[in-house]
């Protein structure tokens, strides 16, 4: 919902005594004005305290003091603008409604006696925390920089890997009351058209007050379905990461606020990859991948295929025997299941929310003290809890963290589909689920693509870490404007 334009008054005091009332100087103490007069003109100043760039505005200020009322004719606005105001950053706004929000969001506007412009000086800075590696991206070898939650930033992050002339930035402001600023980022050589403009489309189509949890409220929006637990959108924290998926043909959206870059569109393969494939020599990287689906796919399927084992001894052929517990326990097997998976969760939490000094002794503590003694007093048995560490692992080996707790709750609902049906149970368990995941679309891409529909050179691609000199195509479903790398 767009703002009513507010024009400038012919009046000094009246567009003064506006924005001092818009922004509530007189209730707020870290919204600074200051009345000024240089040159025998008045001028006034805005400004957010913690915001503004001390030494600069104190330079130019000083710069206004030595002004003679002649320096500033015929014209003060252009005398200020190209000579007085030496300032990269400077611009002129002549809404009052918008100089007001520029100026919550950290731009300083200097309101000058017969100007018709308000001049505003982006002389502002942000608390930012050091470039660091991600937590959850971390590699063996490979950059150590990461993003922050300062949008200028990463869109600096994001050019110093892109030095591409087609490379296109383009702004934009969500919320009607938090102003949140949104990057769109993309090779306008290379990216579809169309998809940009649909993309920018349902963004600017958002009407909120605010984005409190900056990239995942914006996933929400662009999700058509709220409910499915798959992510729609990939998230990295890398530059790197995101700079090859914009030669690829991605386009990405940088929200201040966060440091995580929203990567679309993603199937349900891009959540599978990390950098530490490409970080190798190829071999090396195409047996990761490999030993990470099979960690993925354990973590789904071997909980449930080990209960219906144990339910249906009479499935297992004579080689395989053993696998079932030899005492059931004197809580049902379903029941040690569950319990284990919400107790992982709960673990999970309380490691989270845990200081980092007493993290290790956490997982010791939950390790030792609460698997051993719940098997001694008969709540779980040893399978379980093999088999429950098999699927965590594997949960932990999800490069995705969206895709992890995804693939956790199918998990839970095979389990429960074969607990009430049996072997039809976990058969039709598996094939709702694979139904579910090939029939969604992002962005009218399918979700499961290349596997459904099947392309051989793309599903090999992604099934086997390609040498980077033999990957000379862009991913087809991306529809890119330039085909060859």
């Amino acid at each position: 919902m767009k703002e009513n334009k507010q024009k400038m008054y012919d009046s000094y005091q009246e567009n003064v005594d506006y924005i001092t009332d818009r922004l509530a100087v007189d209730k707020s103490f870290d919204i600074i004005k200051l009345d000024l007069e240089y040159a025998e003109t008045k001028m006034a100043m805005f400004m957010i305290d913690g915001f503004a760039k001390d030494d600069i505005m104190h330079l130019l200020m000083k710069y206004l003091s030595k002004l003679e009322p002649e320096d500033l004719k015929p014209d003060p606005l252009a005398k200020l603008l190209k000579t007085y105001i030496p300032y990269m950053e400077i611009d002129q706004q002549d809404n009052l409604n918008q100089a007001t929000d520029a100026v919550l969001a950290g731009t300083t506007a200097l309101v000058v006696e017969g100007v018709n412009k308000i001049i505003m000086i982006d002389a502002r800075t942000y608390p930012v925390r050091s470039s660091e590696e991600p937590d959850l991206e971390r590699v063996v070898r490979g950059s150590r920089d990461g993003y922050v939650e300062t949008i200028v930033f990463n869109t600096a992050l994001t050019r110093r890997r892109v030095r591409d002339r087609s490379l296109r930035m383009e702004y934009l402001q969500i919320g009607r009351r938090s102003k949140t600023d949104i990057c769109v980022c993309y090779l306008e050589d290379i990216a579809d058209g169309e998809k940009v403009d649909e993309l920018k489309k349902i963004l600017e189509s958002i009407d909120t007050d605010g984005l409190p949890m900056a990239e995942k409220t914006i996933e929400e929006y662009l999700s058509s379905r709220h409910w499915n637990p798959y992510p729609s959108i990939r998230y990295t924290e890398r530059p790197d990461t995101a700079a090859a998926h914009l030669y690829e043909g991605h386009i990405l959206v940088i929200i201040d606020g966060s440091p995580s870059v929203m990567i679309t569109p993603a199937t349900f393969w891009h959540h599978m990859q990390h950098a530490e494939e490409y970080r190798q020599k190829p071999m090396v990287g195409a047996y990761l991948r490999i030993v990470r689906f099979i960690a993925v796919l354990f973590s789904i399927i071997v909980l449930p295929l080990y209960y219906l084992f144990s339910a249906n001894p009479d499935l297992l052929p004579s080689g395989l025997d053993f696998i079932g517990p030899n005492d059931a326990g004197v809580i049902p097997l379903i029941v040690q299941f569950l319990i284990a998976e919400l107790g992982l969760d709960m673990l999970r939490m309380a490691a989270i929310h845990t200081p980092t000094s007493l993290a290790t002794a956490l997982g010791l503590v939950a390790a030792i003290m609460i698997g051993q003694v719940s098997v001694e007093v008969g709540w779980f048995t040893n399978e379980v809890i093999l088999y429950i560490a098999t699927a965590a692992i594997g949960s932990y080996a999800t490069p995705s963290y969206e895709m992890s707790m995804a693939n956790r709750l199918t998990r839970i609902f095979l389990l429960l589909t074969t607990a009430a049906f049996g072997v039809a149970g976990y058969a039709l368990g598996i094939t709702i689920w694979i139904i579910y995941i090939t029939k969604m679309k992002v962005f009218h891409i399918p979700y499961f693509w290349p596997f459904m529909p099947f392309s051989y050179k793309a599903f090999r691609d992604i099934l086997i870490r390609t040498p980077i000199p033999l990957k000379n195509r862009r991913p087809t479903f991306l529809n890119p404007q330039d085909p060859d790398r």
